[in-house]
């Protein structure tokens, strides 16, 4: 956020912001969603309520809403913000198993966030075994995964809220956030952009989604092991894998899927935020063996590593964009760009964390699809768990949860290959 007005305290919307805003439609959302698993005995709505009253000051975007100022778009103070509000209870009276869960976070991840209201909202679902799951809903334009992390801290975690950040602090986290901005707005385009891909079709507005999760030390070091590859590799590999029976059952022919890879830019001794871009990588369907398979993504991401391709994308868009030339980089970012499915990574908290005393079982992304993109997958690690989050049409895609079972078998099985004694 930024062009704050001395006389009224709004903040003017960036571009960014929107066209983020604008590509929210009539089969579209703009937020994200964390599934926060709590463990038995979890807080009751009305605690929930209280935490949020009592932290929600931290985060003051968390109590703005989309208004105007002179004449423009801008973020505002909502006076008649009441955060307990913001909280409410899926079927309140009832327990829900996996199944249930699934099908209440698709039905709320579809539902648009009121823009009269802060565009945030946690609704809490009781589980069987007297566990809970907090569905957390933050529009892109308030934050992307890990500016949510940043917040889960604030608002949620029983550990205290950290002390005030110094002016250099807030100028640097100011930055970060308008390049993450940036950053998703310019995603969002291209994910319109058509791509063939076996994920490709016309999409609708019913969702399914599914977890998964996977051990992260284990499967770092059997990637390390087998082919000398990063875990973002084995992840990369799983999802292929995970794939592989969904296209061959819909398509009936298997290649290769061409996936983004997110790359940090971050130089050590930097005080700004990092920078980031990505390239893409085709992950071999075809190939059964999750090891071979495995192999193969890794040499496509290091050859790409190794010419700097990520770093040459960024620097070519950054200065096409500060030319008469920027329809010709649009144009070539829909184009050399374009990719059939996205795998987010964003790291979570590496200790146990707990709200109102109960543990925090799991954590799980979910993240929107897009036109010609009628699957997408996030991942957020905790402690030493991998939980990744599956949203797919589900008219076009069915089953996701088969696609997720499918996914963690494979990383299981590359561990297992890693693991079998000699």
């Amino acid at each position: 956020m930024s062009g704050v007005s001395a006389d009224s305290g709004a903040i003017a919307l960036t571009p960014q912001d929107e066209a983020i805003l604008r590509l929210e439609g009539r089969l579209l959302v703009g937020h994200t969603s964390k599934v926060i698993e709590l463990a038995s005995p979890a807080p009751s709505v009305a605690e929930l309520r209280a935490r949020v009253v009592e932290r929600v000051a931290a985060v003051p975007p968390l109590a703005m809403r989309l208004g105007s100022s002179g004449g423009r778009a801008a973020w505002v103070s909502d006076p008649g913000f009441e955060p307990a509000g913001q909280v409410a209870e899926v079927a309140a009276g009832s327990e829900l198993d996996m199944a249930g869960l699934r099908s209440a976070v698709a039905g709320l991840f579809a539902e648009r966030l009121d823009r009269e209201r802060p565009l945030w909202r946690i609704d809490v679902a009781r589980l069987r075994g007297g566990g809970a799951a907090l569905v957390w809903r933050l529009h892109h334009t308030l934050a992307d995964g890990t500016t949510a992390m940043r917040f889960a801290q604030a608002l949620l975690w029983d550990d205290p809220p950290q002390p005030a950040a110094g002016p250099g602090a807030r100028a640097a986290q100011a930055a970060d956030e308008r390049r993450r901005r940036a950053h998703l707005a310019r995603f969002f385009a291209r994910e319109f952009a058509r791509a063939q891909s076996p994920l490709d079709g016309a999409i609708g507005v019913s969702r399914d989604v599914a977890f998964a999760s996977v051990p992260l030390r284990r499967l770092h070091d059997a990637a390390r092991e087998l082919a000398g590859a990063t875990l973002n590799d084995a992840l990369l590999s799983a999802v292929g894998g995970g794939l592989r029976d969904w296209v061959e059952r819909h398509h009936g022919r298997l290649g290769t899927i061409r996936v983004k890879v997110p790359v940090s830019l971050h130089h050590a001794g930097e005080d700004a935020a990092n920078a980031d871009s990505f390239f893409i990588v085709d992950v071999p369907l075809a190939e059964a063996d999750p090891v071979a398979r495995l192999r193969a993504v890794r040499a496509g991401t290091e050859g790409r590593k190794q010419e700097h391709d990520a770093e040459t994308m960024d620097r070519l868009l950054a200065e096409l964009r500060s030319t008469h030339l920027a329809g010709l980089c649009e144009r070539i970012e829909r184009t050399g760009r374009a990719f059939a499915l996205n795998v987010s990574n964003v790291p979570g908290p590496r200790v146990p964390v707990s709200v109102l005393g109960a543990g925090v079982v799991s954590m799980h992304s979910i993240a929107e699809i897009a036109r010609h993109h009628a699957l997408r997958v996030a991942v957020v690690s905790m402690c030493d768990t991998l939980y990744l989050g599956f949203c797919a049409d589900a008219d076009l895609v069915g089953d996701v949860g088969e696609i997720a079972a499918a996914t963690e078998r494979e990383a299981l099985a590359t561990i297992a290959a890693a693991e079998r004694p000699i």
